[in-house]
């Protein structure tokens, strides 16, 4: 079907069109969609804590209540927002970069999604249903354990529901990256982002099954009277940490990896300069990736594992600032001498350099675990996660939307709104976070939900809550800019930014089969050395011939809602076994959808010749 026929299709025919989708671009734009939507609501809910944290002994809002916000804050921004904006990007611009059609399961690939928004959806149903989860975003045994009501189930299910959807993203990238790519595109001539999705869903791979373990331990704990963590019969609440943690220090590199990539192709295209050092660039990024998952224990100094295990995870830890330094001097390096274009997308990856560098800096303090012992559970802590966290995924997120926006949609975003939205968010940024430092250092505990009057503590807390409504006020205006630019925004040509890599080969937005032709990859930046040479677009692989491309499914969504049902059943089936009719329904469903699936032939659909030579390159 045509690009042009889509768009002259109803409002029904689309939501039925996305509703079914298995297409990597449009799964892509839904994630984009579900992410930035939970990003709302994880902002409206940082917005309430500064709220109650502007004035000393505030009242705002209670202290249960408090607890139910810093929790789903948290939880909100690592699994909901930040992450499924990220694997939206992956999903868009992944398969382009290696000049394939789609991943390789795209059926798969739907399901993966679903999961994901369900997940998410089912834990805020625990608003309206007797509470939110209060036990922090880390759910911490025994006060999970200990927390009364179902907040703590909700996280349980939800998470499940959600990891399950991102676990299954891992693995597609994975074999599509190993298996799909177009010929002539070695390993070393994959464009960076390319590789740390590559080496983002290995982490994946490894760390999500530790989260689901744990949570599935505190389940059976919860609802069915086990005793993983329960000490008084024999349990171990540490064990929840260790877990946790293997899953949960990897996550922080599956979360800033992404952005990593995204950097390394805002840089040298609009410093009109190959990538510096780039060998160097692929192996710090898989060397960053094993660290990061051998140095889960710094978050657990405290904890009493002794000095011999604390000095070896300290060091491991410090470790990780050489690759990452590496990275930051070969993207100045790939700056330098370079013909320097200042937008939008480049200012936020000039912006992210100082400030992940002060993120990392205090990174290493924190890796000390002599000052670890002071530093911890204090503001120092929030302050440094969020100057890694927002200062470098975040960046790292609205560099990519700025600079891939014209490719997934069409039409360039407005550069005065999209300075605009830098400039407030970057100064609102530091106002919030920067002062924490201070205020973790004069030792304002996290988490807390009132500070006393005369602890020197009003003025740090009251800049830091304005620079939260600066964010607030820099994300309203870049709504904003999305409705202009749909409404009136400039057409985007098929290459607006002189671009090196494949997606800036093909049409904006692309076909939905990708490439008429699958491209033949004759070095690193492919379409840049077309361009050297004089030709302008990549030389083809193949004749035009007939493409091969999956049918559409509901079978996903059917087969996700049964999830979502059955576990409602396993949440309240504790109160009244009744709820166990929920289980069977919801399983019943998901497994009937899954038995259709694995019945029903589905050899999807040819585009012929003739169509293809129809439609405009």
């Amino acid at each position: 079907m045509s690009i042009a026929a889509t768009q002259k299709r109803g409002f029904g025919a689309v939501l039925w069109d996305y509703l079914t989708t298995v297409d990597h671009k449009k799964i892509g734009i839904l994630y984009l969609i579900g992410g930035g939507f939970f990003f709302l609501l994880g902002g409206l809910e940082a917005l309430f804590i500064r709220i109650q944290l502007l004035v000393p002994e505030n009242d705002f809002i209670s202290a249960g209540l408090y607890n139910e916000m810093f929790t789903m804050h948290g939880t909100t921004m690592i699994f909901l927002a930040v992450m499924p904006l990220l694997l939206g990007l992956m999903n868009y611009i992944m398969p382009l970069q290696i000049g394939a059609r789609d991943v390789a399961f795209p059926f798969l690939n739907s399901l993966g999604f679903w999961l994901f928004l369900f997940g998410g959806l089912l834990l805020n149903c625990s608003w309206f249903l007797g509470g939110a989860p209060d036990a922090g975003w880390t759910a911490y045994t025994p006060l999970s354990l200990q927390s009364p009501g179902h907040g703590i189930d909700f996280y349980v299910m939800g998470l499940q529901l959600s990891g399950a959807g991102t676990l299954i993203g891992g693995i597609n990238f994975l074999v599509t990256i190993v298996t799909m790519r177009a010929p002539g595109m070695t390993y070393m001539r994959m464009p960076l982002f390319t590789w740390t999705t590559f080496v983002t869903s290995v982490l994946i791979l490894f760390a999500f099954p530790a989260l689901t373990v744990n949570l599935f331990l505190l389940m059976f704990d919860r609802m069915f009277g086990s005793a993983f963590f329960d000490v008084a019969l024999g349990g171990n609440t540490v064990i929840w940490q260790h877990l946790f943690w293997i899953f949960g220090h990897p996550e922080v590199y599956i979360l800033i990896l992404p952005a990593f990539g995204v950097f390394s192709e805002v840089f040298p295209t609009f410093s009109k300069k190959r990538l510096f050092g780039y060998t160097a660039m692929v192996f710090a990024t898989i060397l960053i990736a094993f660290l990061g998952f051998m140095v889960w224990a710094h978050h657990m100094f405290t904890v009493g594992l002794g000095p011999v295990a604390n000095s070896i995870f300290a060091i491991a830890t410090m470790a990780i600032a050489v690759p990452t330094g590496i990275k930051i001097f070969n993207w100045l390096a790939t700056m330098w001498g370079g013909s320097i274009t200042i937008n939008s997308s480049m200012l936020w990856a000039l912006a992210f350099i100082p400030t992940f560098t002060i993120g990392g800096m205090t990174g290493v303090m924190l890796a000390s675990a002599v000052a670890d012992y002071q530093y911890h559970d204090t503001y120092f802590v929030v302050a440094h996660f969020h100057y890694v966290m927002v200062g470098g995924t975040v960046f790292g997120i609205f560099a990519a939307l700025h600079y891939w926006w014209p490719k997934m949609f069409g039409r360039i975003l407005h550069e005065g709104m999209g300075k605009f939205t830098f400039w407030t968010f970057f100064i609102g940024f530091h106002l919030t976070f920067f002062i924490q430092h201070f205020l973790g250092l004069m030792g304002m505990p996290r988490r807390y939900w009132v500070f006393l009057e005369d602890q020197g503590l009003d003025t740090g807390n009251l800049v830091s809550s304005i620079g939260a409504f600066l964010m607030a006020i820099a994300v309203i205006v870049f709504l904003i800019n999305i409705i202009y630019t749909a409404a009136k925004g400039t057409k985007a040509p098929a290459d607006p930014w002189d671009g090196r890599a494949l997606e800036w080969a093909i049409s904006s937005p692309p076909p939905y089969y990708n490439f008429k032709q699958t491209p033949l990859v004759r070095g690193l930046d492919p379409l840049w050395i077309e361009k050297m040479e004089g030709k302008g677009k990549v030389t083809p692989a193949e004749p035009v011939d007939d493409i091969h491309m999956p049918n559409s499914s509901f079978v996903p969504f059917i087969m996700t809602f049964g999830f979502f049902v059955a576990s409602f059943g396993f949440i309240y089936q504790v109160d009244h076994s009744a709820w166990l009719i929920a289980v069977y329904v919801g399983m019943g469903i998901a497994l009937g959808a899954m038995a259709y699936r694995s019945l029903k032939d589905d050899h999807g659909h040819h585009v012929t010749k003739e169509e293809l030579e129809r439609e405009a390159d």
